[in-house]
């Protein structure tokens, strides 16, 4: 192998551009190379540009899938559809290498097109533009169903422009634009764009991949329908019951299929229990199969007979999950066909909460604590009910810790911090969610960050637990967390109105940390000094002066000293042992003393100021107290 081929090896390996592959060909020349190995050098570089264009495809190809993957993960795991969207969007902006991409959808109600996602836009106008149907170059793709790109948009006589679209286009500065169909079957329910600023041209295989965002985007879309179809499907399971309770001929088979796949729904029963139950109930042989359901699918929910056989399709929200497939039994009359074809829709439900089991989970959760903030009215029972199927013990006393990332204050002048902040508390969600379910307690987004409601465990303290959530929140981040305590709510639901003001108290310590420069801690009110004091909704005086003076207090006591006197008349002489023993008339020897055995109470920073003005108050609270109780 010559010296130039290994050259070429070598710029291929460290992905050199395009214009280093002239060297070569050029040293040559100048050295006085023969036509020969001149022309053999040249097909060398031709075959390398064609092995680093190859290489640099696969490289495209591989990130293009990997976005894709990422989509797909996504949809699996949808919580939020704007999020879902949203995500589509911004690959489909990084991966064309385009300035713009934003995404449409159909209003049925209005009978026009809305901005459903902007990405890279900067134009309020753009943003909030409504298309009436068939109008500009969104309106031409949902009409033909078909992707249509313009290298020039206000010179493309293709499509109907308008004034207002006009108007928003330029606004937004947009030149080339390609549109791609969100497709459900054959229906457009919107377009998926991509857009610069300047003219270019939309290769093929560019416009193949937004189309496969856009059929991701589709099916999220259709995903975040299922629940509500979903319930719809129940809602039709009880009434074909009552239906099937008329045939007395068949009301006991109907009363126990419809009894055992009740029973398989609550007891989290997978989807072969469901084939066992209609099997044994229907007299025949029931399968769940993932293929074989043509027939049934096109006859649009309805049991179909194939054969000796009857199918059921189990779908949901236009998706095909897979059949019910009924073997032994030719002859079906109607009730035990709608029998099968319910069991089909119960199966589909099974697969859909299998799916999303997890999810389900963290949002109940949240929507129990929302109601203990905002609707504290709510029936108790029923609350307690919803409580214990969460495993949430309401006897049990309970911490509300509100959580937050906090930034520094320069990045508010990031363009990103939008995006990132809003990243940030789904995160955050995600990371307290998790910790509220294993520790049998609640969770849920709110006020830019998180609030959760723990139990205390035996000997623990509010403050104890605050500072384990923030480490356990700021590991699972890899960023600080900063979390803030409230006092113990020692049930939940003798006063569910509670909650809240524990959740008051809980977002003031937190403002308080952020303020004292202590961001990434956690802490309660107790961990303040008088500061936790101020904040706290209780205002637990005794604590604070037991907390701080409270040693001091109980040894005047046991012995008869004056530790108490000598602290409140050592500060009224501006902490000059000289001046107080004139004010308590005895020795200064015996001051020092008695502020000598403070000290070893108190410990050795007692003086410092802020301990000081800790101890100060705490004294002008005790001798309040006393004064109110008389002793």
């Amino acid at each position: 192998m010559s010296h130039e081929h290994v050259s070429y090896l070598e710029l291929l390996a460290r992905g050199a551009g395009t214009e280093a592959y002239d060297r070569p060909v050029l040293l040559a020349r100048a050295s006085g190379a023969g036509p020969e190995v001149l022309a053999e050098l040249e097909e060398a570089k031709q075959l390398a540009l064609r092995v680093r264009a190859e290489l640099e495809g696969r490289r495209r190809r591989e990130a293009e899938l990997s976005a894709l993957f990422a989509t797909a993960h996504d949809l699996a795991g949808l919580r939020d559809l704007d999020a879902v969207l949203r995500a589509i969007v911004q690959r489909a902006r990084s991966l064309l290498g385009t300035e713009v991409a934003y995404l449409s959808l159909n209003d049925p109600t209005a009978g026009d097109t809305y901005m459903r996602v902007t990405e890279g836009s900067v134009s309020a106008r753009f943003q909030q533009v409504r298309l009436g149907m068939g109008e500009g170059l969104g309106g031409l793709v949902a009409q033909t169903a078909r992707p249509y790109v313009t290298d020039d948009y206000f010179e493309d006589p293709r499509f109907q422009h308008t004034r207002t679209i006009d108007a928003a286009v330029r606004d937004e500065g947009l030149v080339a634009i390609l549109g791609v169909p969100l497709s459900l079957g054959s229906q457009v329910i919107g377009v998926l764009f991509a857009a610069d600023r300047r003219a270019r041209v939309f290769e093929r295989e560019q416009v193949a991949l937004l189309a496969s965002f856009a059929a991701h985007a589709a099916v999220a879309i259709d995903t975040a329908n299922l629940l509500a179809e979903t319930r719809s499907a129940l809602a039709e399971l009880e009434r074909a019951n009552d239906i099937i309770r008329e045939h007395s001929a068949v009301i006991e088979r109907a009363s126990e299929v419809h009894d055992r796949l009740s029973e398989l729904v609550l007891h989290g029963g997978g989807v072969h229990d469901v084939a066992d139950a209609v099997s044994e109930v229907l007299g025949g042989t029931v399968e769940f199969t993932e293929t074989g359901a043509g027939a049934a699918r096109r006859a649009g929910g309805h049991a179909v007979r194939e054969g000796d056989d009857w199918v059921a399709a189990v779908s949901a929200g236009g998706e095909t999950l897979g059949a019910l497939v009924l073997h032994g039994q030719p002859e079906l009359d109607p009730v035990d066909q709608r029998t099968l074809e319910r069991a089909a829709l119960v199966t589909s439900l099974l697969l859909l909460a299998r799916r999303s089991a997890g999810e389900a989970e963290q949002r109940v959760r949240g929507e129990l604590l929302d109601d203990l903030l905002d609707a504290p009215d709510r029936d108790r029972g029923l609350l307690r009910e919803r409580a214990a199927r969460l495993r949430t013990d309401s006897e049990a006393p309970h911490v509300v810790l509100a959580a937050r990332i906090d930034r520094a204050a320069g990045d508010a002048a990031d363009p990103d911090a939008g995006g990132r902040e809003s990243a940030d508390r789904q995160r955050l969600w995600s990371a307290a969610s998790h910790l509220a379910a294993t520790r049998h307690g609640l969770a849920s987004a709110r006020d830019g960050g998180t609030v959760l409601l723990l139990p205390l465990g035996p000997g623990e303290r509010a403050a104890d637990l605050a500072r384990q959530t923030a480490r356990s929140l700021g590991g699972t981040l890899r960023e600080p967390v900063t979390v803030g305590a409230s006092a113990p709510v020692r049930t939940l639901l003798d006063r569910p109105d509670q909650v809240a003001v524990a959740y008051q108290e809980a977002r003031r310590c937190l403002d308080a940390l952020v303020l004292l420069h202590r961001s990434g801690q956690g802490a309660a009110a107790e961990d303040l000094g008088f500061l936790g004091l101020l904040l706290a909704d209780g205002r637990d005086i005794d604590g604070f002066v037991g907390r701080t003076i409270g040693q001091v207090v109980a040894y005047d006591r046991r012995r008869g000293t004056e530790l108490v006197r000598t602290l409140d008349a050592y500060f009224a002489s501006g902490m000059s042992p000289a001046r107080t023993k004139d004010e308590l008339h005895v020795h200064v020897n015996t001051v020092a003393q008695r502020l000598e055995r403070v000290g070893r109470l108190l410990g050795p920073d007692w003086q410092s100021p802020a301990r000081a003005l800790e101890i100060q108050l705490a004294l002008r609270l005790h001798a309040l107290s006393d004064a109110v109780t008389g002793t």
